[in-house]
């Protein structure tokens, strides 16, 4: 979890002014912990590590090649998702070395001399352009070494709940909605509705919906937290500005294999469906609501004229939900790894503003503001996504040098 006292800055940054991460890792390269030395006792892990990688990814290929691994679906699936994830590591270590032998070759050249004025000239740019990269690379690959948070490749179930603010609330929890809805469309995911509670003004009480698609949880993690929203109401005839929260909670879709459910500890109650309206609202007892005994976890599903297709829904959320309790269990005995994470984990933390006013989101954990509010409500996230990512890298990568 990210806690504001980490943050030196307050950054305010709009459109056109600058690259976020650019910035950050301007801010990066200028703390000592960041320079790295191909003689320090760090340096030498690292590329230890690396050559360590090269190796299994070249183990790798030639097993995805052998017949026996390729008719054995799981492994193949399995082999290839590996493959995939080491492939940018491996790819920037081969462009090191690359440029590591250009820059030796042209050191070699410049101390054996004899060259001409023009010819030296040339060899000694080839000499500091590949220096350079070799440093630019050098930062790269400190990040690809970072670790992974397993969870990144799965898809996501996101819940938004109106808090403080009523009507204003839920019409707002309609706007993030939607907001995420055509992110997730803009990134060629998968978007599934798994259960809602309409307003009659158009707006949720609560909606919980499905995100599928490659590294969604890696993009949308950040997004768990309290949502603020300051504006006019439409009700409102004195012009006054309201402030209304949205809680938004963001859950790694887990697998069966993951989860274990017994059905003794489950209570499932069915009901009729009820909201603002629909063709089917309070003619069947399709609703379904489950309750796992032994953690009181209590999950609902109506959307679906089926209760079977209802019950499917209902026991992905639960499932989730109790994988993230796991999480959770298990990373509140690691309080330095949960320092170093941008909000990831407590939805009571204020995370977000948006002000209509003034057309200005703010996100709080990395002071960062962009004057464009409307784009962003239509799904533009790239840049704030973008930014807390960076963010979150340089946090570990600043503790793990530490």
């Amino acid at each position: 979890m990210f806690h504001m006292n980490c943050l030196p800055i307050e950054w305010e940054y709009q459109t056109g002014h600058g690259s976020l991460t650019a910035y950050f890792l301007h801010r990066m390269a200028k703390n000592k912990y960041m320079q790295i030395s191909p003689h320090t006792e760090k340096a030498v892990v690292m590329f230890e590590k690396l050559k360590a990688v090269e190796e299994r990814y070249n183990e790798i290929n030639e097993k995805l090649m052998d017949p026996a691994v390729v008719s054995d679906n799981e492994q193949y699936k399995n082999l290839m998702k590996e493959y995939k994830n080491l492939t940018p590591v491996v790819e920037k270590y081969r462009e090191y070395s690359a440029a590591k032998a250009d820059m030796d070759e042209a050191r070699a050249m410049l101390e054996e001399g004899g060259l001409d004025k023009d010819f030296k000239e040339m060899v000694q740019e080839q000499f500091e352009t590949n220096k350079a990269r070799i440093e630019e690379i050098s930062e790269e690959m400190k990040i690809l070494l970072l670790p992974k948070d397993p969870n990144d490749d799965k898809n996501v179930i996101i819940e938004i709940r109106g808090g403080a603010g009523g009507d204003e609330a839920a019409l707002f929890a309609n706007s993030l909605y939607r907001m995420y809805s055509m992110y997730a469309e803009a990134q060629g995911w998968k978007t599934e509705l798994m259960n809602s509670n309409e307003t009659e003004l158009g707006g949720f009480k609560e909606v919980s919906f499905l995100i599928e698609g490659d590294g969604a949880y890696s993009r949308l993690k950040y997004e768990s937290g309290v949502h603020r929203v300051q504006r006019v109401p439409e009700t409102e005839t004195q012009g006054r500005i309201h402030t209304s929260t949205v809680t938004v909670a963001v859950l790694p879709e887990a697998e069966e294999v993951e989860i274990e459910i017994n059905a003794g500890d489950l209570q499932i109650d069915t009901y009729r469906a009820g909201g603002a309206g629909g063709q089917h609202v309070n003619k069947t007892e399709s609703a379904i609501r489950i309750t796992h005994l032994p953690t009181g976890i209590v999950v609902e599903c109506q959307d679906e004229r089926s209760q079977y297709k209802n019950k499917d829904k209902a026991m992905k959320v639960l499932r989730s939900k109790l994988y993230e309790k796991s999480l959770q269990e298990q990373n509140d005995k690691i309080a330095m790894e949960r320092r170093s994470q941008v909000g990831t984990g407590d939805r009571s933390e204020r995370i977000r503003t948006y002000n209509y006013p003034q057309g200005r989101v703010t996100d709080h954990r990395i002071g960062l503001t962009l004057y464009r509010i409307e784009a962003i409500l239509n799904g533009d996230l790239q840049e704030i996504i973008d930014a807390l990512i960076t963010y979150d890298q340089a946090e570990r990568l600043k503790a793990q040098a530490e």
